[in-house]
């Protein structure tokens, strides 16, 4: 269900979508619905949809910074690196929490954070 001014979707810009798969997948569990070969969209938690994959987009840094929560900082961060993105800027705190930001395999700018 969607809430009137709340973050409701976001689309990544990712040319290679098996890829673009095996990386969120890999690092924090989301899951795919594949519309045929131009799209796929994405679960952050197994329920609605909270975005896409869009193969003709153009990756890069500068653009809305999306968010991640995570419960650990350093597991998530830690995933990351093993499923094949970067972390750029490690992790730091700030007067919310603590968090981080690391590119995708594509070269997407994305933060994680955490209240702890």
């Amino acid at each position: 269900m969607s809430t009137h001014h709340a973050l409701d979707y976001v689309e990544i810009p990712f040319p290679d979508l098996a890829a673009a798969k095996a990386f969120y997948g890999s690092a924090f569990g989301w899951t795919f619905t594949d519309y045929g070969d131009a799209y796929v969209g994405f679960s952050s938690t197994g329920g609605d949809e909270d975005g896409g994959f869009d193969p003709t987009g153009t990756p890069h840094a500068g653009g809305p910074l999306v968010q991640v929560y995570s419960d650990d900082l350093e597991a998530t961060a830690a995933a990351v690196r093993d499923a094949g993105g970067t972390v750029t800027v490690e992790p730091f705190s700030f007067p919310g929490g603590r968090r981080f930001h690391f590119t995708d395999p594509a070269g997407n700018e994305l933060g994680a954070w955490s209240r702890a």
